[in-house]
């Protein structure tokens, strides 16, 4: 989470021709790696290990991963479970390859991936509704799209944050070329409003809790307000279609050990932040502690399960992507998600 560091792999489109090269190169055999260990688990059978690699650095978007593994719920799923960060190709690069069985994406990322033949499919929605937004100082008195007038925006330098400010702000009759748009690039939101911008796109489980514990007061304009088209999913766990068609009980013993890991996170907020506070303790305790439990109630909010996904919400983004020009093949939505391996609520 943050606002440039959490939105920069949009940015990248990451390499996608190079990630479909190296599917082609790892379809034989990376996604086959999986192997047991002597350690015992469900039904005393030897333990599977896969991976999963989260999107960016540990914050609570990823706290059920960590409880699932603290608390043995993937051990009683029959697996051992590796948490890893991402290296310079990212998550999906990773897990689109089969360098790592499972990962933490985003659903544009798996739509950008599935137009072009990258066959990564979400198994779980991590939180059931868009937590993003749009974030400005109270002083700046931007509480509208019409207010981006005259201001300047800063980000990561893709297309999509020109095209989603233009197009809240067309709905509220406003001139999207009065928005001075830069690229931040590793400065974090409190430092650069202060310092080189007016506005910025953030998480409001992070940076606005964040904001909320400086005692420094925002306007939080979420995507959600303004369109339902841009109510999508992000973050979610994803796999490949190979893991899918290969190994499909490891698949579902992941996502019960992950729905079990964020159900404890929903019912014990703080014992779940301990739990990551503890696994990654370069965190800021306080920032976690309260990001969990702003955070908690929307993993599942008014789901019928946790890591429940709808068509509607993929092909509804996926259509203002393709209106907006952000991608050149209309999405099959019905491919690029599955809700076959979460648990019965």
């Amino acid at each position: 989470m943050g606002n440039r560091n959490e939105r920069s792999k949009w940015g990248r489109k990451w390499g996608l021709a190079a990630i479909a090269l190296m599917v082609v190169l790892a379809a034989c055999g990376k996604a086959d790696k999986t192997e047991s260990t002597p350690e015992q688990g469900a039904a005393d059978k030897p333990l599977t290990k896969v991976k999963v690699v989260l999107d960016w650095t540990p914050n609570t978007n990823h706290t059920g991963l960590y409880v699932a593994r603290d608390q043995g719920f993937f051990k009683e799923q029959g697996l051992d479970v590796t948490i890893v960060q991402p290296g310079e190709a990212g998550a999906d690069a990773m897990v689109a390859s089969g360098e790592a069985e499972f990962g933490v994406s985003y659903q544009e990322g798996v739509t950008l991936a599935r137009t072009q033949g990258v066959p990564l499919v979400s198994i779980a929605a991590v939180i059931a509704h868009n937590t993003s937004g749009f974030a400005s100082p109270v002083a700046k008195n931007i509480k509208a799209p019409k207010d981006f007038e005259g201001k300047t925006y800063g980000g990561w330098g893709s297309p999509v944050e020109e095209a989603v400010i233009g197009s809240l702000m067309q709905e509220d009759k406003a001139d999207v070329s009065k928005v001075k748009i830069v690229s931040t690039g590793d400065v974090d939101f409190f430092t650069a409003v202060k310092r080189d911008i007016d506005f910025a796109w953030i998480y409001y489980a992070w940076t606005g809790v964040e904001a909320e514990l400086r005692g420094e007061k925002l306007n939080m304009m979420y995507l959600t307000d303004y369109s339902d088209k841009l109510d999508y999913y992000t973050p979610v766990l994803s796999t490949n279609e190979k893991m899918i068609a290969d190994k499909p009980d490891v698949v579902k013993a992941f996502v019960a050990g992950a729905a079990a890991g964020y159900q404890y996170a929903i019912d014990k907020p703080d014992a779940a932040a301990d739990i990551l506070i503890k696994a990654e303790p370069d965190l800021n305790a306080e920032l976690v502690k309260a990001s969990q439990k702003w955070l908690s109630p929307k993993y599942t909010d008014d789901a019928p399960r946790w890591g429940e996904q709808k068509q509607s919400v993929w092909e509804n983004y996926a259509n203002w992507m393709y209106d907006h020009k952000l991608m050149d093949k209309k999405l099959d939505a019905g491919k690029a998600f599955t809700n076959d391996f979460l648990p019965q609520s």
